[in-house]
């Protein structure tokens, strides 16, 4: 067992506190979006990189961004919606690296088309499968990534868990229910094990973003009217862009987040205050009205 009073941070200056010299990370999603902007921030503040996805291939420009930082980069793709393949994943993960001291679990879906286009009805109106994918991805790998990981974890003086959860984790999100529900899901998981894992040294935290710039919300900022009633309900009235979502997770992964743990950071504009922050100001009409 880790000794509980370790503190990484104690004794260094206020920018050392966000190095992370030689520590071992696995972040799954890594092929795009925030997952490869969370890998890149870690490869700068020192850290070696395990990079998972569904697709080896589709994983080939993170590493080499990792690489350009002057940080290791193994590939470990796999599709978390198969059984086992959380458990591959993770020790294939610390074989590569020697270890695990931080992982940072980004990988996630929305109910989607054939197409790739996200499938967007309430509840009443969706199938069954849908909320069962949905589940199994974001929810079910989530656990077995993080049982699989404790044993090596536990034997880090340095652990951390980041669970990408969202925004819509603890807003109403109509026709959003899957995904919201799983995200929700994330972050009572991760108040429990910081809980039950805390005498193990391991720091466990979810990182909930609001409208983020991503290649799974094209469909949202690339549409003006449906943007803009969004960005509406936003204070800060923009969208965040994957690497000040990085920055957050590197926090929470750095000793200078070492006190930190069983917590839901909203990075989310101001989305989160009861209506937006803006009572008083009005909005424009709902794309879904009369849908």
């Amino acid at each position: 067992m880790n000794d509980p009073t370790y503190h990484a941070a104690s004794g260094g200056t206020a920018l050392e506190a966000f190095r992370l010299e030689g520590a071992r990370a696995l972040v799954t999603g890594a092929s795009r979006g925030i997952g490869r902007a969370v890998a890149v921030a870690l490869a700068q503040a020192g850290a070696d990189l395990a990079l998972s996805a569904r697709s080896a291939t589709a994983l080939t420009e993170t590493a080499e961004r990792v690489m350009k930082e002057g940080r290791a980069a193994v590939l470990v793709p796999g599709d978390l919606a198969d059984t086992g393949a959380a458990d591959a994943v993770v020790d294939q993960a610390a074989t590569a690296l020697g270890g695990l001291d931080i992982v940072v679990h980004n990988a996630g879906i929305l109910p989607s088309r054939p197409d790739g286009s996200p499938t967007m009805v309430p509840l009443q109106d969706s199938a069954q499968r849908d909320w069962d994918t949905v589940v199994s991805v974001n929810l079910n790998a989530t656990a077995a990534l993080c049982r699989r990981a404790h044993r090596y974890l536990a034997a880090s003086p340095r652990a951390a868990v980041v669970l990408m959860s969202s925004l819509a984790g603890v807003a109403g999100t109509p026709r959003m229910e899957a995904y919201a529900a799983s995200k929700a899901a994330q972050i009572s998981l991760a108040r429990s094990l910081s809980a039950g894992w805390a005498r193990d040294g391991i720091r466990v935290n979810a990182l909930c973003p609001g409208w983020t710039r991503t290649d799974m919300t094209s469909f949202a900022y690339a549409t003006g009217p449906l943007s803009d009633w969004l960005m509406a309900h936003v204070p800060l009235g923009r969208w965040a862009e994957p690497h000040e979502v990085a920055t957050a997770a590197l926090f929470l992964a750095a000793p200078a987040a070492s006190f930190v743990t069983g917590q839901a950071l909203l990075l989310d504009g101001g989305a989160s205050v009861p209506d937006g922050g803006l009572a008083g100001i009005p909005k424009p009409p709902s794309p879904f009205a009369g849908a």
